[in-house]
């Protein structure tokens, strides 16, 4: 349920080339599930790997080929970035907290940052 009255969040550079290849939504979840593990992407993918029953082979080769990703990267935590975009498909407070297994205290200031 997204608040389509709001616009997407802005992506971040570390999250750009997961978006452009991936799209918002699924770029979400991978990073929800593999964010912080170091992830050797495969030129030719077989499909044995969690990643490549999560997002498919093709999007696994055409991550391997995205300029900004090397054959080995550690995916990021972008726990901001991902506070943001949950916040948007409609997740209150509490439940970003517990999704990202951050206090409160953190999603409330990244979300409702101090200028």
């Amino acid at each position: 349920m997204n608040d389509v009255s709001r616009p997407i969040p802005r992506q971040t550079a570390q999250v750009a080339p997961y978006v452009e290849v991936l799209g918002s939504d699924l770029a979400v979840d991978f990073l929800l599930r593999l964010g912080g593990a170091e992830i050797a992407f495969s030129k030719e993918p077989r499909g044995a790997s969690q990643m490549s029953a999560m997002i498919g082979l093709d999007s696994e080769a055409a991550l391997h080929a995205h300029r900004r990703v090397g054959p080995r990267t550690r995916i990021p935590l972008a726990k901001k970035w991902l506070a943001e975009m949950l916040r948007w498909r409609g997740f209150s407070a509490a439940e970003i907290a517990r999704t990202l297994r951050a206090s409160d205290v953190s999603v409330r200031r990244w979300l409702h940052p101090k200028t």
